[in-house]
């Protein structure tokens, strides 16, 4: 089999050195900083706020509608773009551009937080999913941010692989602490407790930014540049809260004239709206092929970096956005309904909490360090198909869990193959979608890749409870494995695709 990964991580450019940031274990700490920042609130507006809902008798059909709250990344390419072109004022003159945007989003972070746990009783359910999603947002914001900035740094594949996998390890580390820490602290301290002390541990990280050295370009005083990035934050923050608002007050107005209320199946609506931007690209791909290099399509900088895509690999770009819809599909189908699953077996908080801190934990290093080290080692196509068997066996153990007695160490053993199999391929991915780009827009096209691989597997997902009631617990963790395996299918084709040449 060929090794595609060679010719498309042969595109990329040398980034600029930059001497705040060392090439050596320094940056593989700094990364695993930023993955922990990251991951500490993606459970917090996905399977914890799942269990939150479950806890006040939210019904399972609307714990699906709350899922499509992890559809906001999928869409932030929308906003992408901003983050290549703009900096963040006082952030930004002294820390950079990269850096100022992950300074704002951990703040925007620490915000939706705090207002979640003022809300924490649920006691209306658009204020929740309000401060969800802008919690979704900021989260997203700081992704998009950290991962254009280690793709400038680190353009090689093997270079990716070590600062993925520290990535990755601080990501799932801290997926895990505020998964199980948050569901241990809520079953004697609440879920209001839960979400403050999550919210603290987030902001860990943004007095060890300020602390950093500057930018290779920074200028100005440190306490000044502090000082107007915390008021220019205040104001973007209270903007997007209205903004959010404004458009959820809106949406949720539309619904109710439209008669849409819990029992609507409205998925096929949803996937068609966010489907739209895809779709247009390619059905534009003739003219993409044939535009000069100083097209308005290709020099936009709303546009340019989408096209750029298409226009370097062509129809075969097609291909790459199904399989990589396709890849991590059922990890995301089962992440959001695996733990009202479990909590039905009759197991307590406590139990699953235990589960996803210290077992889950250690499984997903391995499986992020395996799949870290391997893509340096093997050829990329190996890597994709390994990963996608171990991440189909971690869901194929739920249906098996569901067979078994209620017994922690049962459970341990379910938990273990599903976060080792989740790790494994989250790894192996993300080197494949970062050597998939051009260093020319590593934002926007990251953003791009990764919010269409994770769009279809989101919508789905937001129709999870509606799955569930039709074909059971069982079938819908059978149907997440079958998917898995069904992405290894693409991988012969995928091989032999190759970008087109700078122009």
């Amino acid at each position: 089999m060929t090794d595609f990964s060679t010719d498309v991580a042969g595109t990329a450019a040398p980034a600029r050195p930059d001497p705040a940031i060392p090439a050596d274990r320094r940056g593989m700490l700094l990364y695993g900083l930023l993955g922990f920042a990251a991951g500490l609130p993606f459970y917090m507006f996905s399977t914890v706020l799942a269990l939150r809902l479950q806890a006040h008798g939210v019904a399972l059909t609307m714990l699906g509608f709350f899922a499509w709250v992890q559809l906001l990344p999928t869409l932030k390419f929308v906003w992408a773009p901003l983050l290549d072109r703009y900096d963040i004022p006082g952030f930004g003159r002294f820390w950079g551009k990269r850096r100022g945007w992950i300074m704002l989003a951990q703040l925007g972070i620490f915000s939706a937080m705090i207002a979640m746990a003022a809300t924490s009783a649920d006691a209306s359910l658009p204020v929740t999913a309000l401060f969800a999603v802008l919690l979704a947002f900021w989260t997203t914001t700081l992704e998009v941010a950290a991962d254009a900035w280690r793709i400038e740094l680190y353009p090689s594949q093997d270079q990716q692989g070590p600062i993925v996998a520290a990535n990755l390890w601080g990501y799932r580390s801290a997926m895990v602490a505020a998964g199980s820490g948050a569901l241990i602290i809520a079953d004697s301290g609440g879920w209001a407790l839960a979400y403050l002390m999550i919210a603290a541990a987030a902001f860990l990280p943004f007095p060890i930014l300020v602390a950093m050295r500057p930018d290779a370009d920074g200028g100005g005083g440190r306490g000044v540049a502090l000082a107007t990035g915390l008021l220019t934050s205040v104001v973007i923050l209270a903007a997007a809260c209205a903004v959010t608002a404004a458009i959820g007050w809106v949406v949720l107005g539309l619904a109710a004239q439209a008669g849409i209320d819990a029992n609507s199946n409205v998925t096929p609506w949803v996937l068609g709206i966010c489907m739209l931007p895809f779709v247009g690209m390619a059905l534009a791909l003739p003219r993409i092929r044939r535009a000069p290099k100083n097209a308005p399509i290709r020099t936009s900088t709303v546009l340019g970096p989408y096209v750029d895509f298409f226009w370097r690999y062509g129809f075969a770009a097609i291909l790459l956005m199904v399989f990589v819809s396709l890849y991590r599909m059922g990890d995301v189908l089962a992440l959001n309904l695996s733990k009202p699953m479990i909590k039905g077996l009759g197991y307590s908080l406590t139990q699953i909490g235990r589960a996803d801190s210290f077992v889950a934990l250690v499984a997903s290093m391995i499986g992020v360090g395996l799949g870290g080290y391997l893509v340096t080692r093997w050829r990329m196509a190996w890597t994709l198909v390994v990963g996608a068997i171990v991440a189909a066996i971690g869901n194929f153990g739920f249906v098996w869990l569901a067979h078994q007695r209620v017994d922690e160490g049962i459970l341990y053993i379910a938990t273990a193959c599903d976060q080792f199999g989740n790790g494994f391929a989250g790894a192996v991915f993300v080197v494949y979608l970062s050597l998939l780009v051009n260093p020319r827009y590593p934002g926007a096209q990251y953003a791009f890749l990764t919010g269409f691989a994770f769009l279809l597997p989101r919508l789905l997902a937001g129709a999870g409870g509606a799955m569930v009631a039709v074909i059971g617990y069982d079938g819908f963790f059978l149907l997440s494995g079958v998917l898995s395996l069904a992405a290894i299918l693409f991988i012969p084709a995928l091989s032999r695709i190759a970008p087109r040449k700078e122009d």
